[in-house]
């Protein structure tokens, strides 16, 4: 039976038996993979914590006829730790991971690999407020699957300038023209924020007022979530963590 090594980062876990675990996990240069971690629940494993959600490891598995076998784990970053330790940086890493597994269904990269592991660094970290870490890697996630939303000329018409609508379902900001009858403006300090969480800009994503970053996740989760045609649960939890002290 033919075996492989990649870099993966694990996003869920789900119980097999009485002691093993399937692992969704995306790796670095197959794809999100599905694998059998067996015996992984016994106290004597010598690898279960490493296959956990949020955790980088280096894994070997066997090629199986439906599901791969696990058959080492190595740990490169383990995140888990910190991150279960603060409820906003945990609610945030769910919403990532998950974002993550259904974007990646189809086809994945190593981008979209380096990306998920660099966010969860952050989070791990508390390097920057987790919503905004979350916002960020989302917006830079849709981009990398082609959907990039439009911050600057308008996304239906292609018309140049400052537009004040965003409209999820027209891929962005519009234009007057193009803009659905009642929708909301946006004030320019909210775009700017989106523009500054898509660059990575993290000094003015830190200074944005606790008005705009909220307006902007909002934007951004009604954005993410039409695109991949249904809801992410892990956002009703981040919502909730928004008033919870880090």
């Amino acid at each position: 039976m033919p075996t492989y090594r990649d870099e993966v980062v694990v996003l869920r876990t789900h119980k097999l038996g009485e002691a093993d675990r399937i692992v969704t996990m995306l790796s670095r240069r197959h794809g999100k993979l599905r694998a059998v971690a067996k015996g992984v629940r016994r106290t004597s494993s010598r690898f279960g914590a490493r296959l956990e959600p949020f955790m980088v490891a280096d894994v070997q598995l066997y090629q199986g006829r439906s599901l791969d076998i696990v058959q080492q784990a190595e740990s490169l970053g383990a995140y888990g730790a910190d991150i279960a330790a603060h409820y906003d940086r945990y609610t945030s890493a769910h919403a990532m991971v998950e974002a993550a597994d259904r974007l990646n269904e189809a086809e994945a990269t190593p981008q979209q690999y380096l990306l998920l592991v660099g966010g969860l660094r952050a989070l791990s970290r508390g390097e920057h407020a987790s919503r905004s870490i979350l916002d960020s890697y989302l917006l830079r996630a849709m981009a990398l699957s082609g959907w990039a939303p439009g911050l600057s000329d308008c996304a239906r018409c292609s018309r140049p300038g400052t537009h004040e609508t965003f409209v999820a379902q027209l891929g962005g900001m519009v234009c007057a023209d193009c803009a659905p009858t009642g929708s909301a403006r946006v004030n320019p300090a909210t775009v700017s924020l989106l523009q500054s969480l898509m660059a990575g800009e993290w000094q003015d994503v830190d200074a944005a007022s606790p008005a705009s970053s909220a307006a902007a996740s909002g934007l951004i989760a009604a954005y993410a979530q039409w695109h991949l045609e249904r809801g992410i649960r892990s956002l009703s939890h981040v919502r909730a963590a928004a008033g919870v002290d880090q």
